[in-house]
């Protein structure tokens, strides 16, 4: 309820303020010591909240010990644990020590830093720091800053999509007038992320534009370049349209497919289209050797962006965006009003990144980013990713372990793509549904599903930063022993010897 105070208020008092931080992190810290005691996926109904707190806001302030006895026995029971060892669903949300401690210097310094002037270290941090992650993944210098590209951290995939859109349209346009913008076409497969279609509503491109091309599992789920090829050339030869976007992706949702970038790049430079890569998951792992090669031919690419939110160790949002030419990137971005004209911006020596997103406000994500690599180093980011990947590897084989499933797709990095063997497949869809539910149902773990060519399959996707051996393995008995019931409830769904 809460209770009137004649003190007078002070709501940044820096003893109050170290106080209470010391509170909520003591709060969180017990919160990652029993996150696997919590049914993974929450257990409640839809409009729960609403029964538990009241219909206004408190008209008089109220105790942190209050709040955070409510966060716990409210909040708490309606989130589903992303970051407990036992979150095997969509693609992992990373947490560590030195993202939340980054994240917390982004927080508490609060700087708006959307010119150079409202915080030029914030800047200046930001382009040093996505030259660092570019030079750890390799990329072609023409990306970099320190090679006449750049890049800005964005908080995800969409929004960084989204802008590449709208620079590369704006760029057609100049070309072939602006009441031509009907006329220009997005190629993408059935397997890249839908992102790219809602982004492509955004920025105005028609729906019937939208060309979005069918993968098989002849090439494992990869976009097909001459399929591509074809499409672009009908459409310039029958609908005088005009080829604008093609986005490949290296570890698709569905099933961790890689697209061939140098193949693709080549169709792209012959139609002369916008190619950008979506490397949102994959990415980081192209900081290791092994896995670079999903890169390779990235330097006939327009940009590229990867997320270190998902594998990178990296809290919430962050996303890595390069661009090879960032004057068409902020030709279309960018604003100008005189209330933020200042010396250093009119001398074009600095970068405003306001002119690199859509927002004007910018948050300090590059201190998370800094912090991140400093505290744990290149060596140990790779040793993350391998180890998730090894986990993976060991799931994949408890699999082909068991007569009654089966690996739909090859794994690709830490997601393994799996399902139950009935004998008649018109129940394969529903048994393998019917097994996700009891799975999740248990509160023991979460996994999702996809549908690749046609078929309903299971999602593994290991990565969350307590995930071990040990929760690998009882996931896998948990499958089974679900699997199990389920063919005790219907037995004549006999399985496959």
């Amino acid at each position: 309820m809460g209770s009137l105070s004649f003190n007078s208020f002070s709501p940044l008092d820096p003893q109050n303020f170290s106080e209470e931080s010391k509170m909520v992190v003591d709060f969180i810290s017990e919160y990652y010591k029993n996150v696997e005691k919590y049914p993974v996926r929450s257990q409640v109904e839809p409009g729960y909240l609403n029964h538990l707190l009241p219909d206004a806001a408190p008209y008089c302030p109220e105790p942190l010990e209050t709040i955070l006895k409510d966060v716990s026995d409210t909040i708490i029971p309606g989130i589903t644990h992303w970051q407990s060892p036992n979150f095997f669903g969509y693609f992992q949300g990373n947490a560590s020590t030195a993202g939340f401690l980054g994240e917390m210097l982004c927080t508490g310094l609060n700087v708006v830093a959307f010119n150079w002037i409202a915080s030029p270290a914030a800047t200046e941090l930001e382009s040093i720091v996505i030259d660092w992650v570019g030079k750890m993944l390799m990329l072609p210098p023409s990306f970099l800053f320190s090679g006449g590209g750049g890049g800005v951290l964005h908080g995800s995939t969409s929004e960084a999509i989204i802008c590449c859109l709208a620079a590369a349209r704006d760029n057609a346009l100049k070309k072939i007038g602006p009441d031509k913008i009907t006329n220009l076409v997005v190629y993408a497969s059935d397997q890249t992320h839908s992102t790219l279609q809602k982004a492509s509503k955004l920025v105005g491109i028609p729906t019937s534009n939208f060309r979005c091309l069918p993968t098989s599992f002849s090439n494992d789920f990869a976009l097909c370049p001459d399929d591509v090829r074809k499409a672009m050339a009908k459409d310039v030869r029958e609908g005088g349209l005009v080829p604008l976007f093609l986005c490949a992706t290296v570890g698709t949702t569905a099933s961790g497919a890689v697209d061939p970038l140098e193949a693709l790049g080549k169709v792209a430079k012959n139609f002369k289209v916008w190619l950008h890569v979506d490397a949102a998951y994959a990415g980081s792992a192209c900081i290791c050797p092994e896995f670079r090669h999903h890169l390779n031919g990235v330097e006939l690419a327009d940009s590229i962006s990867m997320s270190p939110h998902k594998w990178f160790l990296t809290n919430m949002d962050c996303c890595c965006l390069w661009i090879k030419e960032p004057k068409i990137f902020v030709d279309s971005l960018s604003t100008c009003p005189e209330y933020l004209r200042n010396n250093a911006s009119e001398s074009k020596v600095v970068i405003d990144y306001k002119d690199w997103q859509i927002a004007l406000s910018k948050r300090f994500r590059a201190i998370k980013v800094w912090m991140v690599i400093r505290r744990h180093g290149v060596d140990n980011l790779m040793f993350h990713i391998r180890s998730d990947v090894d986990m993976a590897k060991r799931f994949e084989a408890h699999v082909a372990e068991d007569p009654r499933f089966e690996v739909v797709v090859p794994r690709r990095f830490a997601l393994v793509c799996f399902r139950l063997r009935p004998k008649q497949e018109e129940d394969e869809t529903e048994m393998n549904s019917r097994l996700v539910m009891a799975v999740n149902g248990s509160g023991r773990a979460f996994i999702t599903h996809a549908v690749v060519g046609g078929i309903y399959v299971i999602r593994c996707a290991i990565g969350s930063t307590l995930t071990e051996t040990k929760h690998v393995d009882c996931l896998w008995k948990l499958i089974q022993e679900k699997a199990d019931n389920l063919f005790l409830e219907k037995p004549g769904l006999d399985m496959e010897d």
